[in-house]
């Protein structure tokens, strides 16, 4: 997939004032971009930080920052300028959503607050704030990083390989399952907005978002009693699943159900384990999951990983080898699901959300910080001169500033 612009995408007309930074937030407004709205990134003036996480690098920019700011513009705003709020009021008088994560009470204490000013100033705006906590309870108005509540959800604890080897997950999930979540509220508003005519406010949390995707420990904890603790790769509740060594590299089973069980028995040249009362059902095969173990390390480990995974998949039988993220991004399949776009210098993953009338497009590169703050400002109705004195005055930043 070239990254050339098959439509103008679902959300054509949409414009999104993206006040976010670091990952949850851009994770967001990147995946409504990917599908056409409009994306007009305000940094501060020191720039969105992540574009300093790295190496890699690219032409100044980190990949950590490219990774999720595509299909949008850049413009570089001092907030804490009256003259650089009056500037976000003005872009916000035609836009349907605002997304920020900045500190909760901070839009308050500038002015710019939902309840007092933009709920009646704009009032089909929808107002998305993504924060570590919220705004009030115990934690209210702390800074939450993803790793911070994976901790604190109860993420570590059922996650590494022993109990004194609790770790988070090696993705960042919390930041990027909070940005898929924003993205769906947002929709939501937008959607409710077709028949209310209102905006309102969206109140996102990584807690939240944290917790409610502890499936299915939460739900296993309240309904036995018992806490959850680490399985390392097995699962809680199905079995087999875990990791296996063969002949030629290492796979993941996941066969739960009785039926692929059964298939998976078949092919190993061993049926009759399907109706060993040890393994019969799913319930016996967890609880006789160290002796199910022993018998799987048997029968795969002078197999051919490749082979024997192509065979049982055939068979409908859920396994894959374990592929590091090369051989992932350079995989037949990733380039017949059109999930490794180039556009130009750019190279990622491509659009997750097949839409068949209303496909989803790369449409420009992460742009460079303030890349397009005179062309934004123009389009919203400021003169050349009234640019040029935003420029003089600072409000309009258009060279990173070192952060204090």
């Amino acid at each position: 997939m070239s990254g050339t612009a098959a439509s103008a995408g679902a959300l054509q007309g949409i414009k999104i004032v993206d006040c976010t930074r670091v990952l949850g937030g851009p994770y967001c407004t990147q995946m409504l971009g990917d599908h056409g709205a409009e994306i007009i990134k305000i940094e501060p003036p020191q720039g969105d930080e992540v574009r300093d996480w790295g190496p890699p690098f690219h032409e100044g920019d980190a990949s950590y920052f490219i990774g999720v700011n595509r299909n949008k513009k850049s413009l570089g705003l001092d907030l804490s300028k009256e003259e650089g709020k009056q500037v976000l009021l003005r872009l916000l008088e035609d836009a349907d959503v605002l997304v920020e994560n900045y500190k909760p009470g901070s839009m308050e204490r500038w002015g710019l607050g939902y309840e007092d000013v933009l709920k009646e100033k704009f009032p089909k705006l929808v107002h998305c704030r993504i924060s570590g906590f919220g705004s009030d309870g115990p934690y209210g108005g702390f800074p939450g990083y993803d790793g911070i509540i994976q901790a604190m959800t109860g993420w570590f604890s059922v996650n590494g390989s022993t109990p004194v080897d609790q770790t988070r997950v090696g993705i960042p999930m919390v930041d990027m399952g909070t940005g898929l979540y924003a993205a769906n509220a947002i929709m939501m508003a937008l959607f409710e907005r077709h028949s209310s005519g209102l905006g309102q406010y969206v109140d996102m949390t990584l807690y939240d978002c944290g917790l409610s995707l502890m499936h299915p420990h939460v739900a296993n904890y309240e309904l036995s009693g018992k806490v959850p603790g680490i399985t390392g790769n097995q699962h809680p509740n199905i079995s087999p699943y875990d990791k296996f060594s063969t002949q030629t590299g290492d796979i993941f089973v996941a066969g739960g159900n009785d039926r692929a069980w059964q298939r998976m028995t078949a092919e190993l040249g061993k049926p009759e384990l399907a109706t060993d009362p040890r393994f019969a059902s799913n319930a016996d095969r967890v609880t006789n999951r160290d002796a199910l173990r022993a018998e799987l390390e048997v029968l795969l480990k002078n197999k051919d990983g490749n082979e024997i995974c192509d065979r049982l998949l055939r068979a409908g039988v859920p396994v894959g080898p374990i592929r590091d993220t090369a051989d992932v991004m350079t995989h037949e399949h990733t380039k017949h699901r059109d999930m490794a776009v180039e556009l130009d210098w750019y190279k990622s993953w491509g659009i997750p959300i097949k839409l068949s009338r209303t496909p989803g497009s790369v449409k420009s590169v992460p742009p460079k910080f303030g890349e397009h703050g005179r062309a934004i400002l123009a389009e919203h109705g400021f003169s050349e001169s009234e640019i040029t004195a935003l420029a003089d005055q600072g409000v309009l930043v258009e060279e990173r500033r070192k952060a204090k």
